[in-house]
């Protein structure tokens, strides 16, 4: 196309012409609570930010997904007394706030180059009788040696009250730095939180969903994310229509790949992704 890979990265922008890059709404986030938030998941690979969703907007997920949750885990990692929820995007406009909340998008905005994806949205009920799942790391797939910087982030929103009994997410606290060692079952630690709460940790850190000894469900919403250069772990630009596109906001727009990494990568036809959702717009 005539122009140096590396000058268009070195100047931090693409080649879009029409469509220029957006700010996601992270910056109405005030610097010091964003600091402070980042600080937390450098030093420990985790952090909880307490209250971010109303009682009212918990009832409308929940409402919103109960119909949805209809078959469960088909493995030991899914979970066999565990429900999920895919291509919730298209199911369900209730959990948009959840993956673009600004406090969330604030730290993103921190940890990943700018338009950084939307990896995974999910919805979790791990029912009474689950055992706990085993302990992982999110972006243990992307085959490049640890100790490094993570390459993605997660958020998992308590829906319903996290309790070390109900299966609340289990994490390995400063688990994020760590190269080939394995954590132990006994150094799990449950993230016990209210609802409306959320847990945004690295795609480095240990964790897993915790066993559910109580008499009740546990309602959760996982929002995952990744840099932009790299595969989502659900291919968005192919399971979420157009209409779909259309109707979420700006940001979720963005991270499900209606955007330019610089210089050019994520184009479709030589020309950027947002042309496909022009009125009158033609598939390829």
């Amino acid at each position: 196309m005539g122009v140096e890979v590396s000058s268009v990265l070195d100047m931090g922008g693409d080649l879009a012409g029409t469509y220029r890059r957006t700010q996601s709404s992270g910056a109405s986030v005030d610097p010091a609570v964003v600091e402070a938030d980042l600080a937390a998941v450098e030093r420990d690979g985790y952090v909880v930010l307490p209250g971010l969703l109303t009682p009212g907007e918990c009832d409308e997920v929940r409402e919103a997904v109960g119909p949805l949750l209809d078959r469960h885990g088909r493995n030991r990692f899914e979970g066999h007394t565990t429900q999920r929820v895919y291509s919730v995007l298209n199911k369900t406009r209730a959990c948009d706030r959840i993956a673009d909340h600004p406090r969330v998008l604030a730290l993103l905005d921190r940890l990943f180059l700018p338009n950084y994806l939307l990896s995974m949205l999910q919805v979790i009920n791990i029912l009474p009788g689950e055992q706990a799942q085993m302990l992982h790391t999110d972006d243990g797939f992307y085959p490049l040696p640890r100790p490094r910087a993570a390459l993605s982030a997660a958020t998992i929103w308590a829906i319903d009250e996290f309790t070390p009994e109900n299966g609340a997410t289990d994490i390995v606290p400063d688990s994020h730095t760590w190269a080939d060692r394995v954590p132990q079952e006994g150094e799990r630690e449950p993230v016990v939180m209210g609802a409306g709460s959320c847990v945004f940790f690295l795609g480095t850190l240990w964790h897993g969903g915790g066993a559910n000894s109580a008499a009740r469900p546990r309602l959760a919403v996982t929002a995952q994310y990744c840099e932009p250069w790299l595969r989502p772990q659900e291919a968005f630009t192919l399971s979420a229509t157009r209409d779909t596109a259309r109707a979420v906001s700006e940001d979720i727009r963005r991270m499900l790949g209606y955007s330019i990494h610089p210089p050019f990568v994520g184009q479709v036809d030589g020309m950027h992704p947002k042309r496909l959702l022009e009125p009158g717009a033609q598939g390829l």
